[in-house]
């Protein structure tokens, strides 16, 4: 009977312990879902902040010389893509960052339109030379005096904005973009509509 009763009392104590541990466990998960979204709130708040003065709506069109296609404007190059979605990338040649986010794109660039666009980092020979340098395979439009940056309310490099087949522009990031981020954006606006209200009649 006694070592019934210390089984039981063990079993018992084991049993609590267990609870215990659940309980912090949920505990520990709560907090960590809790700083995730505050994170992710900030994240958000800040990439809203950063890209307040980018375009919405329908992209405008600038004239370009691009590197290494000569001149086009983006309205030209996006008719090369009837029904895809594309992608602009801003960029210096000076930009650490830029550099860091190049294989991402380039990556990008394999499955999707990309064109890039030279901020602040010379003529159409010195950004040719530098693609071909670094392996850039994309279009890159160039922008020695950053106006086409300053037309698209575009604050500091890297920026990554994506437009829809239909033109709109459907989001925009300033900053570093990770590769999974890219693509997913890239989907979303290829995939999803952009839900409009109907006019009233």
């Amino acid at each position: 009977m006694a070592l019934q009763a210390r089984v039981k009392r063990a079993a018992q104590a084991t049993g609590r312990a267990l609870r215990r541990a659940g309980q912090a466990l949920r505990t520990r998960w709560k907090q960590h879902l809790v700083t995730l979204a505050v994170a992710l709130v900030v994240v958000a708040a800040v990439d809203a902040w950063r890209t307040r003065d980018l375009p919405q709506g329908p992209a405008p069109d600038f004239a370009v010389a691009l590197s290494p296609t000569g001149e086009t404007t983006l309205a030209q190059w996006r008719a090369r893509h009837p029904g895809q979605a594309v992608a602009l990338h801003f960029w210096a040649e000076w930009c650490p960052v830029c550099r860091i986010e190049e294989p991402a794109i380039a990556q990008l660039a394999q499955d999707w339109p990309v064109l890039g666009v030279a901020m602040q980092s010379g003529d159409a020979a010195r950004v040719a030379q530098v693609q071909r340098q670094r392996g850039m395979a994309w279009p890159t439009a160039v922008d020695p005096q950053a106006q086409i940056a300053r037309a698209w309310g575009v604050p500091a490099v890297p920026a990554f904005v994506v437009i829809d087949a239909a033109g709109q522009v459907r989001s925009a990031t300033v900053g570093y973009t990770p590769g999974w981020s890219m693509q997913l954006r890239m989907w979303w606006a290829q995939t999803v509509p952009r839900w409009r209200s109907a006019a009233p009649a």
